[in-house]
Parts: C-alpha cells; structure tokens; sequence
C-alpha cells in the first residue's frame, strides 16, 4: 500500500512539473518531464516494485560481501591475474616475441635472393605475389628500368644510387605531395 502511494505521488509530482514546463512554452521538455513522471506508476501497475527490491538488496549484499569477505577478494585477484595474462600474451604476439608453439620448418639452403626496390618483376628473383608486393604498370616499369643499363652491382659514373627511387618521386609529383 505504501509502494503504491509512493508511486503515484511521483507520477503526480513529475505531472506537476510538465505542466509547469507547458504553461511556460516549453514542450519538448514538459514532454521529457511527462514521460518520466509516468514511470513510476507503470512500474507499480506491473509489479516491478518488488522486483527492483529484489535486485536492489542482491546488489547490497554483493557489494557487503565485496569489503568484508576474502573469497570475493581472491576472486577479484584471480580475474585479475586472468586478464593481465590475456593482455600480456596479446601484446606479445603482436610483437612477434611468441613463438606460440608452432614450429617453424628449416630452410632447406639459404634464402632466395630479393630484387631490388624498384627493380621489374622477374628481374633476379620470383615477382612478388597479390597483397606481398605491389604490381607495377607498363609504364613504370619501362621507367625504372630505364636508368639502370649497367649491371646492379656496377653503377654508371653520374648515378648516386637513387634512381630507385625515381618511380616514388614520379608517384609522389602526380599526387602533388
């Protein structure tokens, strides 16, 4: 009995104050206030009162269960403890210091050689393939083949050893960078 009156004195009051927001031409917000004011009788009409009791008293005896028992202390450490293991093993195989138990199969000789920057597909070793390299255009490839008519290790007396880089330029001017 006294839940419902309680309930109805707050929808009353919250009612009270929508009117007070109308009257000042304020509608949107005597609507906001008109809302509000009805959920306290809705929840009284529906039986929800006694279930937010309920849980109101489960929360309070958790939270003194939380300062005065060690298990939940433990508990809490032990999450923790959970976590930080969890972050930690993340970081470390982002960083590649994991080995993550998989063992990796030894080479069988040594390590294929790799072009050069810049150099055109099949120019001393496999082309790169799909998202591992980039595929260059007809064009560029012409480009930066171009400049390199002596050998990779002979350089010609004017080159400076940047004429890989002649292609990036060339893209970086298109795009006005």
């Amino acid at each position: 009995m006294l839940t419902a009156a309680v309930g109805f004195a707050l929808t009353a009051a919250g009612v009270a104050v929508a009117g007070l927001r109308a009257y000042r031409r304020r509608f949107l917000s005597a609507t906001r206030w008109f809302a509000v004011a009805l959920v306290p009788a809705g929840l009284y009409l529906t039986g929800l009162f006694p279930v937010a009791r309920t849980i109101g008293s489960e929360l309070g005896d958790w939270a003194t269960k939380l300062v005065f028992d060690p298990r939940v202390w433990t508990g809490i450490v032990l999450l923790g403890v959970s976590a930080g293991l969890l972050f930690a093993t993340r970081w470390a195989a982002r960083r590649g210091a994991a080995g993550g138990g998989e063992a990796r199969p030894a080479a069988a000789g040594p390590a294929p050689a790799r072009p050069a920057v810049g150099a055109p597909p099949g120019a001393g070793a496999a082309a790169p393939s799909g998202a591992a390299g980039r595929v260059k255009q007809p064009e560029q490839v012409k480009q930066a083949g171009a400049g390199k008519q002596a050998g990779p290790g002979k350089r010609s007396k004017g080159d400076d050893g940047l004429g890989d880089f002649a292609d990036i330029e060339e893209i970086l001017r298109r795009r006005g960078i």
